[in-house]
């Protein structure tokens, strides 16, 4: 289906044109293109590259929170907690408009129960004993120290323990049998492909000509001191040399590594999976809250509110890099099964499923230690190719990718001798750049904004990209009518994100581009309607259309369960993922 398209994207010319740099960075998830950010602000000459679409691996299959993880405590990863809780504090100034503060609650059904287990485990067992559930006890010490690490720079109040009686009254939907609830505040991400794309977009302004990154492609080899590349748009195949190579595949290092000429066997990740309901009874059970709580087999889940919508996840379940990452029955019955023990009085059933992911998590290898225990830190081994520094990440999670990137970069300034122009502690994000932030600065930027336009549409368009809404604004014209099969989205408007952020496929655009896969609703005509906007920009005809629809549709039946042909023709509202 690719015949008629251009022999070769742009990105992909840039790389085969000039097939050297300082850094090539090889994956491009959020940990590799953060890297990439701050690697091309420190005017190093750096290449991305990445096999499929970017943030569609391990990225992709989030549990939208941006957190400290307070049960990293229970494990002793100190370091860890301190080091996500400030960049969940930086994320809430510098990327203001995908980054926000998420009450989350945690229903307790005993007192004392896992502070024996807690301690033995961390100095002991090391995860490998049966899991304990916790008790009042061991969670009200695990937020008291959650605090303290949060009192640096924290903008979010102090957790709370209440009795059953008042937590009742408040979330009257759980579980009467519950003693306790302990509520605190993390952050949620609610549209975190976009947020990589911000990155992304940020280190190529930031270093122009010098700063390359292109999807689909993949690392195939390593001979003579070069990369062998393969664009797999084109089926061409050519070699790039670098003085430093990172590799930052998340799950599958080690085959990346083994394509490079070594054999490593640094990962051992394990699947998550989550489910996305629609199902206004327990959106409305949730108050808004995140429920967060313990399985009885040890297992950390969530039942969480997002853009009209319920997520609930996640499992923890040793993967193969090599076999795709889907969400099974098992895992179904499983989620329906934790939803039904804190609130047993909603019925829940396939028919409420309008969207399922799965991925693998880039944890190391951990042979016995139960997966639920394996550190979530992360760390960077380097080997030598042929005289040419290969640097491997191993691990790393969403919240702590600025951190994780600048440690990278360093590590690789040191290599070529550079010296650090700058940081990015406190660098704004794509559109969280002077984004408005008090119900004033909003009316006052949309007016500034609108200039004979709907000032709803404005409004929307705050909402989905922070302030590079004005690079949509100015890309489509005054009259904008939004399309009849997916409202809230016009066919300029996503013209403009297949011109500008390299859209391959269809599924790239309704996967990562925009969440209208994933607030479910979609049939064919809301497919082909998505395929037919964003046709002339990618130089489609019918034939090209259709066969991306097939692809999509297999895609999105095999992947994340749902089928096209038969979904309800039901209303798709245009909030989507918090916007």
């Amino acid at each position: 289906m690719n015949e008629r398209r251009p022999s070769l994207r742009p990105s992909v010319a840039s790389l085969r044109d000039r097939p050297q740099a300082d850094v090539l960075i090889v994956g491009g998830g959020i940990n590799g293109i953060a890297t990439f950010r701050e690697l091309a602000l420190q005017g190093v000459d750096v290449a991305l590259v990445e096999r499929g679409d970017f943030v569609s691996g391990a990225s992709s299959a989030s549990s939208h929170m941006v957190h400290g993880g307070v049960r990293y405590l229970e494990n002793g990863e100190f370091r860890l907690v301190k080091e996500a809780v400030a960049e969940r504090n930086r994320l809430l100034r510098t990327a203001p408009h995908y980054v926000r503060p998420l009450q989350t609650t945690i229903p307790i059904y005993s007192t004392f129960s896992g502070l024996l287990s807690a301690p033995l485990r961390l100095l002991v067992t090391h995860g490998r004993g049966k899991p304990r559930e916790r008790g009042a006890a061991l969670i009200k010490i695990g937020l008291t120290l959650y605090d303290t690490f949060s009192r640096d720079g924290g903008q979010l109040p102090r957790h709370r323990f209440i009795g059953r009686r008042r937590s009742l009254r408040e979330l009257p939907d759980l579980h009467p049998d519950v003693r306790y609830t302990a509520t605190y505040f993390d952050a949620s991400m609610h549209d975190p492909e976009r947020l990589a794309l911000d990155v992304l977009h940020d280190g190529r302004v930031a270093g122009g000509s010098r700063a390359r990154a292109a999807n689909y492609v993949s690392a195939i080899g390593f001979e003579r001191g070069a990369v062998r590349l393969r664009d797999a748009v084109a089926g061409s195949e050519f070699d790039v040399t670098a003085r430093v190579i990172l590799n930052a595949s998340g799950p599958w290092t080690d085959l990346t590594n083994r394509a490079l000429g070594q054999e490593t066997a640094f990962m051992g990740g394990t699947k998550g999976s989550h489910i996305v309901l629609d199902h206004p009874e327990l959106l409305a059970a949730t108050r808004g809250r995140e429920v967060f709580f313990e399985h009885s087999d040890g297992r950390i889940v969530l039942i969480y509110p997002l853009g009209g919508r319920v997520l609930v996840g996640t499992t923890d379940i040793d993967a193969d890099p090599s076999e795709p990452a889907v969400c099974t029955d098992a895992e179904i019955d499983y989620f329906f099964a934790l939803i039904a023990r804190v609130f047993p009085s909603i019925t829940v059933d396939r028919s409420h499923i309008v969207y399922t992911f799965s991925g693998i998590r880039p944890l190391p290898r951990h042979d016995d230690t139960a997966p639920g225990f394996v550190s979530r830190d992360y760390r960077i081994e380097r080997a030598d190719r042929e005289g040419v520094p290969i640097l491997s990440l191993i691990g790393g999670k969403w919240t702590t990718f600025r951190a994780l990137a600048a440690h990278l970069a360093d590590d690789t300034l040191a290599i070529l001798g550079a010296a650090r122009k700058m940081t990015t502690e406190s660098l704004s994000i794509g559109g969280g750049k002077r984004f408005p932030r008090s119900d004033a600065a909003r009316t006052r930027w949309i007016a500034e904004h609108s200039d004979g336009r709907d000032r709803a549409r404005v409004e929307q368009l705050l909402e989905r990209y922070g302030t590079r809404a004005v690079e949509v604004l100015g890309a489509t014209p005054e009259h904008d009518p939004e399309l009849e099969q997916l409202p809230g989205y016009t066919a300029d408007e996503l013209a403009h994100l297949a011109a500008i952020e390299d859209v391959v496929h269809l599924d790239d655009l309704l996967l990562r581009r925009t969440s209208l896969a994933f607030r479910g609703g979609l049939k064919t005509s809301r497919v082909r309607a998505a395929a037919e906007a964003i046709a002339p920009a990618l130089g489609w005809d019918e034939a090209e259309i259709s066969a991306e629809i097939e692809r999509c549709a297999l895609l999105l039946r095999t992947h994340h369960r749902v089928d096209l042909g038969l979904l309800a023709d039901a209303p798709l509202r245009s909030s989507g993922k918090g916007h």
